[in-house]
């Protein structure tokens, strides 16, 4: 990670402890081993969702009255509810908190959390620590959801709801994109391993005073935190070390230096933090709490609450001294007051300004009449004491303008950045501004079906293999991430760097392949080249194997230039392992095959198309390094069912090949002893784990063959054309 600009360089998203871990860590039946299970109810790929797998989304916010639903949110800003008193008699900080909160799970490593898919109603999101009484905003926005129904999805609702009270109290906003659908189940996403919540003592995932990484993909640097530790790391009030883990946590959810600065201090302009009392005197989070309370967690006496005696973070009192008005007080008050450390009612650390005067003091939360101090938490300090820092506060504090701008972008960036390219935003307010982060492809235009069949014969004719056309197409392709929409085929980004530098494209036989592909596309884009040269090599390999077969191609795809790329931000994209190129870059803390998963799962691929894409893949002759691992086949470069008929056949005796830390094996025949195969983790697991050797028999069973292309066919579609928003 670059210091100054906060960007992360590229790693191991597996790294971290010597020991073997699990992808998923702790989950929620760790966590509430008494809350009732309905994994059951989803088995065998039933759905969750009540609106069913067809239901278009997009078509049902687009039709609602936006105009009408922003006007009830506007209005609801300033409903005070007797149940949930609004501080200041204004809900827009809260919301404001909500949203970020929805949004600020994202981390580049993987592409998941954010608030893409609505999963801060579910656990275990909804009761972490740092977004203690955020049920309560989401009760407040149930009328408005209800009277919307389907036409606004929670998820986009959690957003605009941020926008919306940012501009009723005069804040700038840059734009907002709706278009996200629900999903009606927690998602398995891997938070960490620990045991502790941040508030039961748990400790930083970067040790001071050691040169302890914070293990990729994770992002936050506590459990049950959406950043760092307000306190500073493990509680401690350093400023200057919690600039170091606010600098490696926003990078890691694709903030810069100054992006982060603009966020804290445009967030912190709003509102004030509570903690008037000791944690321990109110109920538990949402997901543990009794039946009677229905989900409503953090309680405590009707008449605390009124009196405003509410704790979440522990730290208690507003940042400026207009809490629900736009303003630069925060950088004012930052740099004109010397800060003492101090105790909240709650018992956490926090600053105050030695000495403020009157007017820069806050008005009570409950009582407009009263004044009490500001407060600034060792994360705002930090904006002081960190040299980069300052330099971007003090600017901000002599040039306004800028902040505003800088905010309403990073603000944008935060709640879209999940979003993936901008063809996937919709309704009236999406920017005409196509920012670099949003992965810009300029549009293609759709080639003939002579061009397409000229090519076609063309690549054909080339000279170049089956598995090197193969190769090609999946590298473009298959960098598609489900997670965030990033990546895939479209642009030809497999082209530039840094993608064409990627071990696992195996980059000089890349750039052969690429520069024939170029050399015989014609009026093609590059990116309809690669795919349509790697189809058109399925075909030829089904044809060799006996099978006619037309492999859909959907050609429009643009080309990218250098300018439509920040290389940075595609680093966390590369493969740390592939397995469907029985790629591994180095033994990881993760299982090999349990990458493979993963990858599949981003990809998202189901079981059934993870399986026929692998056994495809090796009859193809795809692995990376040209690797005879897995290709269990007399004749590579055809498209058979060989490599699961051979798996599972009973005459292969597998062992571990020494040296190899249990990834490698040789396959000898058992009456014999000759070698007949080598393989992979990767490979033996179609045969080991009782759910994928289920798919296994399936494709090797006498007469599948046919089954077995259609279904190949079918999944490689589905990877060569997952990122095409466009149409």
């Amino acid at each position: 990670m670059d210091a100054k600009t906060g960007e992360m360089s590229g790693g191991c998203p597996f790294n971290g402890d010597a020991g073997t871990r699990s992808l998923l860590g702790r989950t929620n039946k760790d966590w509430w081993p008494e809350a009732t299970q309905l994994d059951i109810l989803t088995e065998e790929g039933k759905s969750a969702n009540p609106y069913g797998e067809d239901f278009d989304y997009v078509s049902a916010f687009n039709a609602i009255d936006y105009d009408a639903l922003k006007a009830d949110l506007t209005a609801l800003m300033t409903d005070d509810q007797p149940w949930w008193p609004a501080d200041y008699g204004h809900y827009g900080p809260f919301f404001i908190r909500m949203t970020w909160h929805a949004a600020g799970t994202y981390r580049t490593g993987d592409g998941r959390g954010g608030g893409g898919s609505g999963q801060q109603r579910f656990a275990p999101l909804n009761s972490w620590p740092d977004n203690g009484n955020l049920d309560k905003a989401r009760r407040l926005l149930w009328p408005i959801k209800q009277k919307y129904g389907k036409g606004i999805s929670w998820a986009d609702l959690f957003i605009l709801a941020g926008n919306v009270a940012i501009e009723s109290m005069g804040g700038p906003v840059f734009g907002f994109g709706g278009g996200r659908a629900d999903v009606y189940e927690p998602e398995n996403v891997y938070w960490g391993t620990e045991s502790l919540w941040v508030d039961t003592g748990a400790e930083t995932r970067i040790q001071p005073d050691s040169d302890m990484a914070l293990e990729n993909p994770l992002a936050a640097i506590q459990m049950g935190l959406i950043y760092v530790n307000p306190e500073g790391p493990g509680g401690n009030p350093d400023p200057l070390l919690s600039a170091r883990d606010m600098r490696e946590t926003f990078a890691r959810m694709a903030m810069n230096d100054e992006e982060t600065v603009a966020l804290t201090a445009g967030g912190h302009a709003f509102g004030k933090a509570h903690g008037a009392a000791p944690s321990d005197t109110f109920g538990d989070a949402p997901e543990g709490e009794t039946l009677e309370n229905q989900a409503f967690g953090w309680l405590t006496d009707q008449a605390e609450i009124n009196a405003g005696n509410i704790t979440t973070s522990g730290i208690e009192g507003a940042w400026s001294n207009n809490p629900t008005s736009w303003s630069h007080d925060y950088f004012r008050i930052l740099f004109k007051y010397d800060f003492e450390l101090v105790h909240s009612p709650a018992g956490a650390q926090q600053w105050t300004p030695i000495n403020p005067d009157e007017a820069d003091m806050a008005p009570d939360a409950r009582d407009a009449s009263k004044k009490v101090p500001t407060m600034m938490t060792t994360a705002d300090m930090a904006l002081k004491m960190d040299p980069e820092y300052r330099k971007i506060s003090e600017r901000f504090l002599n040039n306004p303008e800028q902040l505003d701008d800088a905010f309403a972008r990073a603000w944008f960036k935060l709640c879209h950045r999940d979003m993936g390219p901008k063809a996937r935003y919709h309704g009236p307010e999406v920017p005409e501004e196509t920012l670099i982060w949003m992965d810009p492809v300029p549009a293609g235009s759709t080639p003939s079906d002579a061009e397409v069949a000229r090519f076609k014969t063309a690549i054909l004719g080339s000279g170049l293999s089956v598995s090197e056309l193969v190769k090609a197409a999946w590298a473009s392709a298959s960098t598609y991430r489900n997670s965030d929409h990033r990546g895939g085929a479209n642009g030809a980004r497999v082209a530039q760097a840094p993608q064409n530098g990627w071990a696992a494209n195996d980059p000089e036989e890349l750039s052969k392949v690429l520069g024939v592909i170029g050399d015989h596309r014609g009026d093609l884009s590059m990116a309809d080249a690669i795919v349509l040269a790697g189809s058109a090599a399925v075909e030829k390999a089904a044809a060799d194997a006996g099978h006619t077969v037309s492999v859909p191609f959907l050609g429009g795809r643009g080309d990218c230039a250098p300018e439509h790329t920040d290389g940075e931000s595609f680093e966390p994209l590369e493969p740390f392992a592939d397995g469907f190129r029985n790629y591994l870059k180095t033994k990881a803390s993760v299982r090999t095959e349990d990458m493979l998963i993963d990858r599949a799962h981003l990809m998202g691929l189901s079981i059934s198309e993870l399986t026929v894409l692998v056994g495809g893949m090796r009859a193809l002759g795809a692995n990376a390094g040209n690797s005879a691992h897995g290709v269990f086949t007399d004749r590579p470069g055809q498209l058979t069912s060989d490599f699961f008929t051979n798996l599972l056949d009973m005459g292969t005796k597998w062992t571990p090949v020494d040296g190899s830390g249990d990834e490698e094996y040789v396959g000898t025949d058992r009456a014999s002893g000759a070698q007949k195969y080598t393989a992979t983790r990767t490979d033996l697991i179609f045969g080991s784990n009782s759910q994928l050797r289920a798919q296994a028999e399936v494709y090797a069973e006498n007469g599948a063959e046919e089954k077995f292309v259609t279904d190949f066919v079918a999944a490689w579609v589905k990877v060569m054309n997952a990122d095409r928003f466009d149409v």
